[in-house]
C-alpha cells in the first residue's frame, strides 16, 4: 500500500500536498474509497481517500501499530559528490535507516558550495520523502544544511564520532560496532573521491573523532556510507 507523509491533520481527515495529490490522481490512478497509509508526526495511519481535488482529502480509518525494534541513531557526514552519486547515496541510506545526513565541503570535493544550494536540500528532501514512502518509514531523514568540517567538528550531539579512514588499519568496523551499546547516537565522516586530506583527518582526530577502517579494500565514496549502514542494521537485528 501506498505511504505519504503529510504535516497536519483537521481532527480526523488529512490533507495532503498537491505533488502527493498529483501522484495519488496520475501515477497511482487512484479512486474515492480507495485507501493509503499516511504518516503524521511519527504516527501511521490507514485512511480512506474521500475527494480527488486539487489536494486529496482522505479520513482516519484507524491507527496503524507498527511492531519491531528500530535502529539506532546513524548520521551520515557526507562530504560533496556529483549530482548522481549524491542522489544514489540519499535514497539508498534512506532505504537503510540512516537518521540523519549531513553534507559538507570538503577540500577535495568537486562540487562547492553556491548559490544554488537551497535549490538543491529541497531537491534533496524530496529524494528522501519518496524513498521514504518506498522503504514504510514512518520519519523522515533529517538534511538541512551544507556544513563545514569547523561545523561538524563542533557538534556535540553525538555520543559517537567516527571517521572512515584507509589510513587505519587496525580498529574495524565490527569491532566499533560491537562494544557501542544500541542507545548510543553514532555520526560517520565520509570523504568524497579524493578522500579526506591528511589535515582534514588530523583535525578530526584532534577533536576525538575516532578512526575506523571499513576492511581491506578501498571503497568509493557512494558505496561507503551504505556499507555501514548496512553493517548496523545487520547488527540490530541480531
Amino acid at each position: 500500500m501506498q505511504r505519504y507523509f503529510v504535516e497536519r491533520k483537521q481532527e480526523d481527515t488529512f490533507i495532503l500536498g498537491q505533488e502527493d495529490s498529483y501522484h495519488i490522481k496520475k501515477v497511482m490512478r487512484m479512486k474515492i474509497g480507495d485507501t493509503i497509509e499516511i504518516v503524521c508526526d511519527k504516527k501511521v495511519y490507514l485512511a480512506r481517500i474521500e475527494t480527488l481535488d486539487e489536494q486529496v482529502e482522505a479520513k482516519v480509518i484507524e491507527q496503524l501499530t507498527e511492531n519491531g525494534v528500530g535502529m539506532r541513531k546513524v548520521a551520515l557526514a557526507q562530504a560533496l559528490v556529483k549530482e548522481q552519486k549524491m542522489d544514489y547515496i540519499l535514497q539508498k541510506a534512506t532505504e537503510l535507516g540512516v537518521y540523519e545526513i549531513l553534507p559538507f565541503c570538503a577540500e577535495r570535493s568537486v562540487v562547492k558550495v553556491d548559490k544554488q544550494f537551497d535549490k538543491k536540500i529541497l531537491r534533496w528532501q524530496k529524494i528522501i520523502k519518496e524513498a521514504s514512502e518506498q522503504s514504510k518509514r514512518n520519519e523522515l531523514v533529517k538534511i538541512e544544511k551544507i556544513f563545514s568540517l569547523n561545523e561538524l567538528i563542533a557538534l556535540d550531539n553525538y555520543d559517537v564520532k567516527i571517521i572512515c579512514s584507509v589510513a587505519e588499519k587496525q580498529k574495524n568496523l565490527k569491532k566499533l560496532l560491537s562494544n557501542i551499546p544500541n542507545s548510543a547516537t553514532m555520526l560517520f565522516v565520509i570523504g568524497p573521491e579524493g578522500g579526506l586530506s591528511e589535515q582534514e583527518e588530523r583535525k578530526l582526530v584532534e577533536a576525538g573523532f575516532l578512526q575506523v577502517s571499513l576492511g581491506n579494500t578501498v571503497l568509493r565514496t557512494e558505496t561507503a556510507g551504505l556499507f555501514i549502514m548496512s553493517a548496523v542494521r545487520y547488527q540490530d537485528m541480531g
